[in-house]
């Protein structure tokens, strides 16, 4: 059975800094694509940064600079650093995995229960 965990949400400030972690059960990380999406109330959910079996990466515009995906394949955990973090950055955070080594649009198939991120001014 897979799991994803997330973890390392919080409150902060404009312009500080926030650590994000997915750990992986049952399921192996470093074999298919893997990403973060997030959520702000009355919004839709969408993709934020994901990474591929093969360590690529892609961000959508709007934290190019400031965020950044990353795997660690031994621990089968997925992180996301997030630098200079603005009030639009405040949402659910979610943990997305797939099951092809690619990563294409609507690629999750597990998810995680999300981390709650708010930025204040």
């Amino acid at each position: 059975q897979v799991q994803l965990v997330e973890s390392g949400g919080g409150s902060v400030q404009a312009g500080g800094s926030l650590r994000l972690s997915c750990a992986a059960s049952g399921y192996t990380s470093n074999s298919y694509c893997m990403g973060w999406f997030r959520q702000a109330p009355g919004k839709e959910r969408h993709v934020v940064a994901v990474i591929d079996s093969a360590g690529s990466t892609s961000y959508v515009e709007s934290v190019k600079g400031r965020f950044t995906i990353s795997k660690d394949n031994a621990e089968n955990t997925l992180y996301l650093q997030m630098n200079i973090l603005k009030p639009e950055d405040t949402a659910m955070y979610y943990c997305a995995a797939g099951t092809r080594t690619y990563c294409y649009t609507g690629f999750g198939y597990y998810w995680g229960q999300g981390t709650q991120v708010t930025v204040s001014s």
